[in-house]
């Protein structure tokens, strides 16, 4: 069982920089599939960024060139940093972890964290 624990949400202007942070539990860490997801008002939740074991890392077109995931498998923390933010960034943002165990895909969630980008 994982627990994941989200911070760093808040508001801020446009052109604004946040960084949310991910703490895990769970002493295998650094074998899962780590990602941000976010959910604005009224729109389905949607992928934003993710990053393998391998630190390997893709991302939505929408965030390209402004966003930045990252992990610290010594921390157990996954991070999101947002740059040049804007209006519609404004959302629900969560955590995400999934390993794969005996054929069997384990997904965890974190609660989430509000980030609000307006003048």
């Amino acid at each position: 069982q994982v627990q994941l624990v989200e911070s760093g949400g808040g508001l801020v202007q446009p052109g604004g920089s946040l960084r949310l942070s991910c703490a895990a539990s769970g002493s295998i860490f650094r074998a899962y599939t780590l990602a941000w997801y976010r959910q604005a008002p009224g729109k389905e939740r949607e992928l934003v960024a993710t990053i393998t074991s391998g630190g390997s890392t893709q991302y939505t077109d929408s965030v390209k060139g402004r966003f930045t995931i990252s992990r610290d498998n010594a921390k157990k923390t996954v991070y999101l940093q947002m740059n040049s933010l804007k209006p519609e960034d404004t959302a629900v943002y969560y955590c995400y972890a999934d390993i794969t165990s005996r054929s069997t895909l384990y997904k965890y969630w974190g609660q989430g964290t509000q980030v609000t980008v307006s003048s």
